[in-house]
């Protein structure tokens, strides 16, 4: 049996996909699935049941925020991580309104993403 924490990652961006693929490679992490906008990512959350998202706020067709709050509709234990080239202080504070208490702030490197995902875990 698998007991590698299932993640999910949503962003518009390949280059991110594979930064954080190459992050989580050898770790206590797995991916299970990706979007690359919001709706998308709604629909594989609801498929995959992960138990972490790492979410990009700027997408199209759905972004988020949005994307960030059906999922905690659907699941409001949802562990969501949001990933952010904006430290826009609106966006943060609707980002914890929906439920979100970490942000990582784009560029980021491979230890900030696995501390940051171990916070989540031990939340």
């Amino acid at each position: 049996m698998d007991n590698k924490c299932k993640i999910l990652i949503v962003d518009d961006s390949p280059m991110i996909h594979a930064l954080i693929k190459r992050a989580l490679e050898n770790d206590e992490f797995t991916i299970c699935g990706s979007g690359k906008n919001g709706k998308d990512g709604v629909e594989k959350y609801k498929e995959l049941s992960p138990d972490i998202v790492t979410m990009d706020i700027t997408m199209p067709v759905m972004d988020g925020l949005e994307a960030s709050k059906e999922i905690m509709s659907i699941n409001p234990k949802a562990k969501i991580v949001m990933l952010s080239a904006m430290g826009d202080e609106e966006i943060i504070e609707t980002a914890n309104q929906i439920g979100i208490n970490y942000i990582i702030k784009k560029p980021f490197n491979k230890e900030e993403l696995l501390d940051v995902l171990k916070k989540v875990l031990e939340d």
